[in-house]
């Protein structure tokens, strides 16, 4: 059993679009909503948050519909494709209302393309395990991970060309008022479509369900019904509540990681930002890596190992007072702890299902995460202004939550990898497996 590396990047390219799209919102609508239309930060924070919210009740919702959908594209297909047609469209004109200063027309476009994408990122995540062996959605997974990376690399590295801003005394980047955001929303949506529409034309989904015909061969798992057994439904429950626990540490530290910098140490933006892409490239560079890992050691021990990398680097943070290149070391880690997490949670949530409801579970898990990054900087804030510690109460919170995180995804009991027999002694050093 080996993994087909060129189908499972091929698949990839859905979420490589949904990451490149992602990674654009999250630099730059926050900019114009602020800089652009005079919003209060308050009021920006809330209307970045609506795609949270959404994603709770629309993320399970398609992902279960799109479970029982059957079309001559396939039952994901339609929705990634058609989802992505119509995301594009909404891009170009939500720049068209940026470019205009149509403040009401603009947040209306961006509502309804928040929608759009919530219709269809569960669809475009399950294709993955609808066409994988369960053994080996560990690999596949960390493979698109890797490749959905590279669509916010892509982003990153148009936006730092396209858009051209200077630090001011707070070390922000500022753009000048003729500076034209439209060119940049073109790209991104062109790029969008390319990769998803390159995604359609060379893998036919119907074809490759029928050539994989994953069959559901263990009574443990679901039945037909979609009822879980109880040991089973305690682990998926367990599991959901850690996804949960691990996000509310990380999203904690990610979002308020900008701010803690120069409260604590006196240093300017771009020191946590520095920081923070190094975790981001180490986990990158980690997926594969880490993925082949699970397939020797198991996907629960390698989460676990990466909790523990998570809270290790957590509490390190606690006690350096001052800037100090230790942190790249720190955040390197870091970003190994989360790859580790990442590229094995999600194949354990949809081992525990038959494969008629992938796209439910799907939506579970992203349910929880989701629920995690509302709930994060909401507690964690209220904390900070609440407390005489103020932001120094940022990695003792994330302390408790990794360690929480631990102690639920010690107690699961399934959901692992299991590892497959070799018919001989010789395929035991078969690598390419």
């Amino acid at each position: 059993m080996k993994l087909n590396y060129k189908r499972t990047v091929l698949i990839g390219l859905a979420f490589m679009s949904i990451l490149a799209f992602w990674q654009f919102y999250d630099q730059v609508i926050p900019y114009i909503l602020e800089k652009v239309f005079g919003l209060k930060t308050f009021t920006a924070n809330a209307i970045m948050s609506v795609d949270n919210i959404l994603a709770i009740f629309m993320l399970p919702l398609f992902g279960a519909i799109s479970d029982k959908t059957h079309t001559r594209l396939g039952k994901r297909t339609p929705y990634i494709l058609f989802g992505t047609v119509a995301a594009s469209v909404l891009m170009v004109i939500l720049g068209l209302f940026e470019e205009s200063r149509n403040f009401v027309a603009f947040i209306a476009t961006l509502m309804v393309l928040l929608v759009v994408l919530a219709v269809y990122r569960t669809p475009a995540v399950a294709y993955m395990p609808d066409v994988t062996e369960k053994p080996l959605r560990s690999k596949a997974n960390a493979v698109i991970n890797l490749v959905g990376y590279i669509g916010g690399i892509f982003s990153t590295v148009v936006m730092m060309f396209m858009l051209k801003g200077e630090k001011n005394e707070l070390g922000e980047t500022v753009y000048s008022e003729n500076q034209s955001f439209l060119p940049v929303f073109i790209v991104i949506a062109v790029f969008m479509l390319l990769t998803v529409l390159i995604m359609v034309f060379t893998v036919n989904e119907n074809k490759v369900l029928a050539e994989t015909n994953i069959v559901d061969d263990e009574p443990e798992k679901a039945t037909a019904d979609g009822k879980l057994p109880r040991p089973v439904l305690k682990s998926l429950v367990l599991i959901l509540v850690s996804v949960f626990l691990w996000y509310m540490a990380y999203n904690a530290v990610t979002t308020a990681f900008s701010r803690y910098c120069p409260n604590i140490w006196g240093t300017d933006l771009g020191t946590s930002s520095g920081y923070l892409l190094m975790a981001t490239v180490v986990a990158i560079i980690a997926f594969v890596p880490l993925g082949f890992l699970s397939g020797k050691l198991g996907r629960k021990k390698t989460v676990l190992f990466g909790v523990i990398l998570m809270t290790a680097c957590y509490t390190s943070v606690i006690f350096i007072h001052h800037e100090t290149p230790l942190m790249y070391l720190i955040f390197s880690v870091v970003g190994i702890g989360w790859a580790a997490i990442n590229v094995n949670s999600f194949p354990m949530v949809v081992e525990m299902c038959s494969g008629a409801d992938v796209g439910k579970y799907t939506g579970f898990y992203y349910t929880f995460s989701m629920a995690a990054q509302i709930t994060a900087p909401l507690l964690s804030g209220f904390l900070i202004d609440n407390l005489n510690a103020g932001y120094r109460i940022l990695f003792p919170f994330s302390v408790v939550f990794s360690v929480l995180s631990f102690m639920t995804m010690s107690l699961v009991k399934h959901g692992d990898t299991r590892p497959v027999k070799k018919k001989s002694l010789l395929e035991n050093f078969d690598v390419d497996d």
